[in-house]
């Protein structure tokens, strides 16, 4: 009983999570070319994509998007330096980032096709 309480729980987290997960690295992408400019804006599109990613990561693992939360950390990481600075990103990090959610996309696109399949 509880069990299956859990897990109905679980999976309405898990279809909340798929639902918002292409908006927000689609979001990411698209804010990432306007992270390296050099006005105040910059620090809003670092820090929304930056809590994006941080969730994205924190929550995929849990509800069954291992590698989806990976690969979101692995942009997170590409953020993080100019994200606890309020900073805008330098090229470098820009580059990191980009190749970043390429991966993600990749991985989210994955998961979420296996997900359907099993209809989940």
């Amino acid at each position: 009983m509880h069990a299956d309480l859990f897990e109905m729980r679980v999976a309405k987290v898990r279809h909340r999570f798929a639902t918002t997960l292409e908006s927000k690295i689609e979001t990411a992408t698209i804010s990432a070319d306007r992270m390296s400019r050099n006005d105040g804006s910059v620090i809003k599109y670092v820090s929304d994509s930056y809590r994006h990613l941080h969730s994205i990561y924190g929550v995929g693992a849990t509800v069954g998007f291992a590698a989806t939360g990976e690969a979101a950390r692995t942009a997170e990481a590409a953020l993080m330096q100019a994200y606890q600075e309020k900073r805008g990103l330098t090229d470098g990090e820009l580059l990191s980032l980009k190749k970043a959610l390429k991966g993600l996309r990749a991985a989210a696109a994955l998961e979420l096709r296996l997900m359907y399949q099993r209809g989940g």
